[in-house]
């Protein structure tokens, strides 16, 4: 079956490596045209993503471009340890979430789908397409055309794909933060623990990687979107300076050697409908539920709707089988999501109530996330192996 992914990020190479895995014959079209390492900042793989990874045949490759965190730390806006749990997984878990640069992980996706026998197409934006009962023909603003039996939108928050599945389809907006993200040569710190400080001018996350290096993101809040064009390296270290002058952020912050990315952090409703006869959502252009989940949803979307096209007589079926298989835990994630981001938007009563919440909560941590890393991924068949859905 000819199959065309929208996105070279990571939902879509990882997609395609699925897809190939059952006899698809997958292109992945992505919109820039840079190299990946250059794209991006530092993210989080829970447990669950990496089990989805080793059945992709990956896991090894990210592990060793990554960093393994063992503990998360949450503290007020004083400096006050709040909770001290595991990082993304049960606490017996023997395995550990990974840290890592975003381009790194998409180098590792691309390189996996391309000797699986996918194609990369780079430079091609999509802006049309037309859906029929047999296929899908896909518009690029090139003026190419490219017909398929299926095509997939991993194009993220931004989704093109979402709006011609559904032209009354929510589109992503400003959710009142904006982020920047940089590197820091601060001794002392403890290496393989996440800590995050609630300030009075958002959040402060920033991890331990080695014994003289941390990776921070500094998460701001500000009604108004801002215009980040243009700001230079030291431009960003003096307003984070001047932003976060608490004792925890200055540790690191007083020590930052670079800034790596920047950006604003968006919202979008829930997206009600995810896939037509022909055309189907996956990652973020579908759920995008941050929290340090949305890499590790991503690499379960394309496992299951691999799993769900080859159980299925034909495409329209295998599409709703897999709206039904992963409706259920994305929308338990997505509520968990929304907390965590109204809970950086700074004020003094929502300080107060984040520090007396967390002190009660966060000793419940496990019972109430340990659904997400109790994931078991599907199996794929060698590539080539197993039925698809045809028609």
């Amino acid at each position: 079956m000819r199959t065309i992914v929208i996105g070279g990020g990571i939902a879509g190479p990882a997609i395609a490596l699925a897809l190939r895995h059952i006899g698809h014959d997958v292109t992945v079209y992505e919109a820039y045209d840079v190299p990946p390492e250059d794209v991006g900042a530092h993210f989080s793989l829970a447990v669950n993503g990496l089990r989805a990874l080793q059945k992709l045949g990956c896991l090894r490759d990210v592990q060793a471009a990554g960093h393994p965190v063992e503990r998360m730390r949450f503290y007020s806006e004083g400096g006050r340890l709040l909770g001290d749990v595991a990082r993304l997984r049960r606490e017996a878990d023997p395995m550990r979430s990974i840290t890592l640069q975003r381009g790194r992980l998409v180098s590792i996706l691309r390189e996996a789908a391309l000797a699986a026998g996918a194609r990369i197409v780079t430079g091609e934006r999509l802006v049309g397409g037309t859906e029929s009962a047999d296929g899908v023909v896909a518009e690029f603003a090139s003026g190419r055309r490219e017909s398929a039996e299926l095509l997939v939108g991993a194009d993220g928050v931004w989704s093109t794909v979402r709006g011609l599945i559904d032209s009354s389809a929510p589109r992503a907006e400003y959710a009142g933060l904006y982020g920047v993200a940089g590197i820091a040569n601060a001794p002392g710190i403890e290496p393989g623990v996440w800590n995050l400080a609630y300030t009075r001018a958002g959040a402060f996350v920033y991890t331990g990687i080695d014994e003289g290096t941390q990776w921070w993101t500094a998460q701001i809040g500000d009604p108004v979107k801002p215009d980040l064009r243009g700001i230079d390296d030291a431009q960003w270290l003096r307003r984070v300076n001047e932003l976060f002058p608490e004792a925890l952020p200055q540790a690191v912050v007083g020590a930052a050697t670079s800034i790596v990315a920047s950006g604003h952090l968006t919202v979008c409703d829930t997206v009600r409908t995810w896939h037509s006869a022909r055309m189907v959502l996956v990652g973020d252009a579908a759920h995008p539920v941050g929290v340090g989940h949305g890499a590790s949803m991503c690499i379960e979307d394309a496992l299951e709707l691999a799993v769900a096209l080859s159980g299925a007589p034909t495409v329209p079926a295998g599409l709703k089988s897999y709206d039904a298989t992963r409706r259920p835990r994305i929308d338990r994630l997505l509520k968990h999501g929304h907390n965590a981001r109204e809970s950086k938007r700074p004020s003094t009563v929502k300080r107060q109530i984040n520090s007396a919440r967390m002190r009660v909560l966060l000793p419940f941590f496990e019972r109430a996330q340990g659904y997400l890393y109790d994931y078991e991924p599907p199996s794929l068949p060698a590539i080539g192996g197993s039925r698809t859905a045809t028609s």
